[in-house]
């Protein structure tokens, strides 16, 4: 009787997935485990987020999704007790249609105005979107002056503006600089900048114990650091 080689499960949000993405191939060859990936929101409503995912059964082994989507599947018991590992910080910033002039979102007052004057902006519908609409811009007394575009995830916010549609999207720096047609233009302030965390924990009832480990410990490794670094994030847990 053969071994099957293990197969991996990994439901990821948005603003982990271009480092992910760079380290996956070498996580394959090393372990030599296969990986399927498949993508939600991190937090949020409807059929795409990785809670509503897990809760109709798609396979997963791992997550990998902002803490704020993270603590809720823990209070919902869909996370192994324990597992869960902080792997990058990622601040909010702008993102505007490649090409177009330079905007100034480097201070409190320049953002302002810029969202104000924008026809529309797009902003995700999970953690950072939410942040936005709930805390931020009723704190600037701007709410009901902006005109919003909630997409479903951040891919959906940046093809906005690509598109058109948007005139910009504040969003994770880290979605936008792997983001095709668009310009990032840049961190929003730091008096009003929420910076996520990202984190992977493994998923309750996970066949996969062993080999969800050696994938977490590999995204936690200095060895992930570099391209953790150039996907716009920076590094938080460095285990071996």
């Amino acid at each position: 009787m053969t071994n099957e080689p293990v197969q991996l499960h990994v439901l990821i949000s948005g603003g982990f997935s271009g480092a992910y993405e760079r380290l996956l191939p070498e996580f394959k060859r090393t372990s030599g485990l296969n990986v399927t990936t498949g993508s939600g929101a991190s937090q949020g409503t409807g059929p795409q987020t990785i809670a509503a995912q897990l809760a109709r059964g798609v396979p997963a082994d791992v997550v990998i999704l902002s803490r704020e989507g993270l603590e809720e599947l823990i209070a919902a018991k869909r996370i192994a007790a324990g597992t869960d590992v902080d792997l990058a910080q990622v601040p909010l910033g702008v993102a505007v249609r490649a090409g177009t002039a330079k905007r100034d979102v480097s201070t409190v007052e320049a953002f302002k105005q810029l969202v104000l004057k924008a026809k529309s902006v797009a902003v995700p519908g999970s953690t950072s979107g939410i942040w936005l609409r709930t805390d931020l811009l009723p704190r600037l007394g701007i709410a009901e002056k902006v005109s919003f575009k909630v997409a479903p995830r951040g891919s959906d916010a940046t093809r906005m503006v690509a598109a058109g549609e948007a005139d910009l999207a504040v969003m994770p720096v880290s979605e936008i600089v792997s983001a095709a047609g668009v310009d990032f233009a840049g961190s929003i302030a730091l008096e009003i900048q929420f910076v996520q965390t990202f984190s992977a924990a493994i998923v309750a009832g996970s066949a996969a114990i062993e080999a969800s480990k050696r994938l977490i410990e590999f995204l936690a490794s200095e060895r992930a650091c570099a391209a953790i670094r150039d996907s716009g994030m920076e590094p938080l847990a460095t285990s071996g």
